[in-house]
């Protein structure tokens, strides 16, 4: 696993434990939804992870991107179909996204090195 991977990996799983040790009642429901929403259903998982990564991209949340495209690695989604869901995030936010695009592609690169 590259550097970059695991310390993104150790800073969410370090902050995420945090926050729910808080024991505030909406951010547990909200991260209890988020875990619900990209499991298993009509859609397959893989499919749920690529539609997150465009939502991020769009929305222009790097740490959301860097965890969909880590999930969708996980899940088996290959280079050429991240790309093919990051030309339409592409698409659908416009050229201020290509930053995040640029980033993205980075750490998938950190993602295949690491594999």
């Amino acid at each position: 696993m590259s550097q970059q991977v695991k310390e993104f990996n150790e800073y969410r799983s370090k902050m995420n434990e945090k926050l729910l040790a808080d024991n505030n009642k909406i951010v547990k429901r909200i991260f209890n939804l988020d875990t619900n929403a990209y499991a298993e259903g009509a859609l397959d998982v893989k499919t749920k992870e690529l539609l997150g990564l465009v939502a991020s991209t769009v929305l222009r949340c790097d740490d959301c991107v860097k965890y969909h495209l880590e999930t969708s690695f996980k899940e088996g989604v290959t280079k050429e179909e991240m790309m093919e869901a990051m030309g339409i995030a592409t698409l659908v936010g416009g050229t201020i996204v290509i930053p995040h695009l640029r980033r993205a592609y980075e750490f998938w690169e950190e993602l295949e090195a690491g594999s």
